[in-house]
């Protein structure tokens, strides 16, 4: 029985007070989201690889990632006016469908992704902008204050056991039936399970509001005016800029020292075992008040794996160590700045109506800090032997130290 199951089955403990119980439309985003995830986990790690086993070059690897990234801001913006002027939930089900359209693409050009990788790019770029502005604006609804830091906590666990069973099954496929092939049935399976999920969102109902307007133009002047909300974007800014070089190079990284398909998706599977460890103890045992503790400790576990793969060059143990620092503590850093984040919006003017807004400045920051660190890694790092490669991501995971900063100041 998956999670999402058990929490829609099993009462909530007698000791948990009412206020931190999740509703059936939050529960309904968790099973939603896991099943995108699922399909994600599937073909997202294989994708790269799939591009890295037909150009074994770094730099379209980068390219491509890059552009991902770089029309995040546009189409964040473009995803934004929907929201406000449609609903959330037609621009959450736009990205699901454009998700599903992309890999069903990809299963049609086969090995001429390469020839138009930054076609690709774009459309899966776009696709992800209206998914997670619609996404991130239904956690903000469907949670409170109360039970934030829980649902949080629970739905990095839904997510992450189906980012457990994607992988390993992913590399199984690959694995048995060699070459490209495999390639082209995850890919298909992941195109099947965007369509599924689409038709699953119809159970979410819209929510009516007569705030219609679309305030991005008040973005700057909140920039400006409140310090807070300042800071808080300067932090997604830093975190991306460490993203953006996580979100594609262990996997890479991995492949080099592994050398097959299959064993990376088994590694991935131990990865986020620990996620979700790290997960489940923040909504077992997390508070709102050590969020500082929690991104210290994360920002000097991010510097510690990224030191030895800058000390030590590219080997199977400086790779363990850094996927490791990184899949192990990123919920401590995320979690807690994620609720920080919704606190805030809800302080600002016109109270939760902004929260459209500040999700598209919230991207924006983190897509540029994304494309920053992958300029540096496209300029400095031609190849998986470059000394550059080490020093670029040690400067992105000790930029991660800003976030224990920023919570100190708010406090």
């Amino acid at each position: 029985m998956t999670l999402p199951l058990m929490l829609r089955r099993r009462p909530a403990p007698a000791s948990l007070p009412p206020e931190k119980r999740l509703s059936k439309e939050a529960v309904a985003t968790i099973t939603l989201h896991s099943l995108y995830q699922l399909g994600a986990s599937m073909s997202g790690v294989f994708l790269n690889l799939y591009l890295w086993r037909l150009t074994e070059s770094l730099t379209i690897n980068g390219w491509y990632a890059l552009l991902t990234y770089a029309i995040g801001p546009p189409a964040f913006l473009l995803a934004g006016k929907f929201a406000k002027t449609r609903d959330r939930l037609f621009t959450y089900r736009i990205g699901i469908a454009a998700t599903a359209l992309f890999y069903l693409l990809v299963v049609i050009a086969g090995a001429r992704v390469a020839d138009y990788f930054f076609v690709f790019a774009l459309l899966q770029g776009t696709a992800g902008a209206f998914y997670w502005l619609g996404y991130l604006t239904l956690m903000y609804d469907v949670s409170t204050d109360a039970n934030r830091i829980r649902y949080l906590g629970l739905n990095s666990i839904a997510f992450n056991l189906a980012g457990l069973i994607g992988p390993a099954t992913a590399g199984f496929v690959i694995a048995l039936h060699g070459g490209l092939e495999g390639y082209m049935l995850v890919f298909t399976g992941a195109f099947l399970l965007f369509a599924a999920t689409t038709a699953g969102s119809f159970r979410l109902k819209a929510q009516g509001t007569h705030h219609k307007s679309y305030y991005v133009r008040l973005v700057p002047l909140l920039l400006r005016k409140n310090e807070a909300f300042r800071h808080g974007l300067y932090g997604w800014w830093c975190l991306g800029l460490y993203q953006g070089l996580l979100l594609f190079l262990p996997n890479i990284l991995l492949f080099h020292v592994l050398g097959q398909e299959d064993l990376v998706g088994y590694a991935g599977v131990g990865l986020l075992g620990l996620t979700i460890a790290t997960s489940y103890a923040l909504s077992r045992y997390g508070k709102p008040e050590f969020a500082k503790r929690y991104s210290l400790a994360a920002a000097a576990a991010f510097t510690t794996g990224a030191a030895t793969l800058a000390a030590f060059g590219v080997t199977p143990w400086t790779v363990a160590a850094f996927a490791m620092s990184f899949y192990a503590c990123m919920p401590l850093l995320v979690n807690s700045f994620s609720a920080y984040h919704y606190r805030l919006v809800g302080q600002l003017p016109l109270k939760g109506n902004l929260r459209v807004e500040t999700i598209v400045a919230r991207e924006t920051f983190i897509n540029l800090g994304r494309v920053i660190g992958l300029i540096l890694l496209i300029l400095l790092s031609k190849d998986l032997s470059s000394p550059w490669l080490g020093a670029v991501v040690l400067f992105a995971a000790a930029m991660q130290f800003h976030f224990a900063w920023i919570i100190k100041r708010e406090r």
